[in-house]
């Protein structure tokens, strides 16, 4: 159990590594860019407001990893997060649902405000007023995960092909390997989102992100290392395999508070 804790424990170095180094290409770019979440191009600010997202996402994740002000980092985070998609990327309504790319530069931010969210879940216990918040923030933001997995799932079918595409000439069996992935992908978001197997299900979902990120993205980062959006994928793996243990440890942190014997648990 120790080791599955410290594992677990890494989620938040990982997730908080990724968002700040999305943060950073925004004072690399000076400017909002389709393949670079949070912020979609359309959004309005130009320079002054990529340089805001870039220093609100760097300051938010410091906080995460940090311990210094955790909870208000993960919250603000997480509502910066949530703004994007529900008034930002929602304004293209009809790309989302017509276009693949749309909808993965949305569900990207959705899935790491859900796991901003949890974050509130791996937290030391709050006294009894705030706890039955806290714990529908972090039921939310397991929902808001478990749904982007879900699609990320259903695209993973939808655009075979061009998936299978994406993976590495040295790794057989292609296809095999996408509809294993979507598969895996489904499941763990039902997983995560009916809360059974939950936490078993999101640490699978890092283990596969985080081999994403050193097997796929750090390559192909290198070998397009001109290429922006190579970058950005590969930080948004980063981020998204500390999401997902965040998600797993938050299964952990709720059942360790639950009260026994009838009793109360205490701060």
């Amino acid at each position: 159990m120790k080791n599955e804790g410290r594992i677990l424990g890494l989620g938040k170095y990982f997730f908080a590594a990724g968002i700040a180094c999305l943060g950073a290409q925004y004072f690399v770019y000076g400017h909002y860019s389709r393949g670079l979440p949070p912020v979609p191009p359309w959004a309005p600010g130009g320079a002054a407001g990529a340089y805001l997202a870039g220093a609100l996402l760097m300051a938010t994740a410091a906080g995460i990893a940090f311990d210094a002000k955790r909870r208000a980092s993960a919250l603000v985070l997480g509502a910066f997060l949530l703004f994007c998609v529900v008034i930002l990327h929602a304004q293209k309504l009809g790309d989302l649902l017509a276009s693949g790319r749309a909808r993965t530069g949305a569900l990207e931010p959705l899935a790491l405000c859900g796991a901003a969210l949890a974050v509130i879940g791996t937290l030391p216990a709050v006294p009894d007023g705030a706890r039955k918040w806290d714990r529908s923030i972090v039921h939310l933001g397991r929902i808001l995960f478990a749904f982007s997995m879900i699609i990320f799932g259903v695209q993973h079918f939808e655009y075979l092909k061009f998936v299978a595409a994406l993976v590495p000439a040295w790794i057989p069996g292609h296809v095999f390997w996408v509809v294993f992935t979507g598969a895996a992908f489904i499941a763990a978001g039902a997983a995560i989102g009916a809360g059974i197997s939950g936490r078993l299900a999101a640490t699978g979902l890092g283990i596969m992100f985080l081999l994403w990120f050193f097997l796929l993205h750090i390559p192909l980062t290198i070998a397009f290392s001109k290429d922006g959006d190579k970058w950005s994928s590969m930080f948004v793996a980063l981020a998204m395999s500390g999401a997902s243990l965040i998600v797993a440890k938050s299964f952990t942190s709720t059942r360790s508070r639950q009260p026994r014997n009838g009793s109360s648990p205490r701060s």
